[in-house]
């Protein structure tokens, strides 16, 4: 067996560029120490080895962010985010004045009313297989920042969702449903002449899972949402895929650890054919004739969940809805926080493009 690892471990760095492949290779290794066989989770361990940072009122790369409480009855926190402009004085020695200019912006903002101009809003929830990282984690603060300016002046709303195994299904996916209230209840989040939110749906991981049944409930409440954009989006189910037994090890991800996750947060006498993990499968639902939102799918071919996400994109199109998946054949996991390969440039290009022509 040792031996099969370490062939897959070559394999793996012969197609991921050797900085990529540290970083992840590093994140499982912390996932793999926090999770314990019995199916409890060392949250201490966890939280030592995950790297934060703060929210910054002051623009950094070009975008400012402010943590909010949304609900206290459950802690249930958002960042936010939105390109500012830079400070007329960037001189770091004016005692905080350069600062406070920075600061007030976005205050401002926060307390204001709606735009006479449309600007998108991205709701966004992080990955982590319901378990790891949090709004703060370095990774998901910079890609929400990339995500800011690509908006073209918009806003992103990184929602902080309560984390398996101490909290298990429908917390993820209820606080994901508090958030979406949330921001079509704030007139700084609207604009356009009718004054509305218009809200983008996205997520990486569990964080795309979260994204689609925020998107059904919302659908089903009337609430308009523009699009969905899923990145590695996590389904599940329990009849193996030929991807899942094809690229088991592999590329960073085992089934084990796909199956220690999905017990973690699924009720406990639930299998993974549970909606929450396989939407589309024998206990799912259809969505032929909601008015569900057009999608924009990332796969990444060597993540051996790739056919799940593909086979809900059929699902998606055989109950008449718009998708576009984009299919990128040698990436891996989380390819889209490394801005130095093609694949990263052009799905980020296909996310810019998706959020301009949907913004109605």
């Amino acid at each position: 067996m040792a031996g099969s690892d370490e062939v897959n471990r070559n394999e793996c760095r012969m197609v991921v560029p050797l900085h990529n492949w540290l970083l992840i290779s590093n994140f499982k290794l912390a996932y793999k120490l926090a999770r314990r066989a019995d199916g409890t989770f060392d949250r201490e361990l966890a939280e030592y080895h995950d790297s934060r940072v703060p929210p910054d009122a002051r623009p950094q790369y070009g975008v400012s962010s402010f943590d909010r409480v949304i609900d206290p009855s459950v802690g249930l926190e958002v960042r936010i985010y939105r390109a500012a402009a830079p400070a007329a004085n960037n001189n770091n020695n004016n005692n905080g004045a350069g600062a406070a200019a920075v600061t007030l912006p976005i205050l401002e903002f926060l307390a204001g009313g709606p735009s006479p101009d449309p600007f998108p809003v991205i709701l966004f929830f992080h990955g982590g297989s319901f378990a790891h990282s949090t709004v703060s984690t370095a990774i998901y603060d910079q890609l929400c920042r990339v995500l800011t300016r690509l908006s073209n002046g918009g806003v992103v709303i990184s929602v902080n969702y309560r984390r398996a195994p101490e909290h298990r299904y429908p917390c993820a996916h209820d606080d994901g449903w508090a958030a979406l209230k949330w921001v079509t209840s704030q007139p700084f989040l609207r604009s356009g002449p009718d004054a509305r939110a218009r809200v983008f749906l996205s997520g990486d991981s569990s964080g795309g899972n979260i994204a689609h049944h925020v998107a059904v409930k919302a659908a089903d409440a009337g609430i308009r949402i523009c699009g969905n954009i899923l990145l590695n989006a996590m389904f599940g189910g329990t009849e193996r895929t030929d991807s899942e037994q094809r690229l088991d090890s592999k590329y960073f991800v085992t089934l084990q650890d796909r199956d220690w996750y999905w017990k973690a947060y699924l009720p406990e006498d639930a299998d993974r054919d549970h909606p929450a993990s396989n939407p589309f499968g024998p206990n799912g639902r259809r969505l032929r004739g909601l008015p569900f939102p057009k999608s924009l799918i990332i796969v990444s071919g060597l993540d051996l969940t790739r056919d799940r996400q593909l086979a809900y994109a059929d699902g998606l199109r055989e109950d008449g809805h718009h998708v576009k998946v984009v299919y990128r054949e040698k990436a891996t996991i989380g390819f889209y926080f490394f801005p130095i390969t093609d694949d990263y440039r052009e799905v980020m290009e296909e996310i810019s493009e998706f959020l301009k022509a949907n913004l109605y």
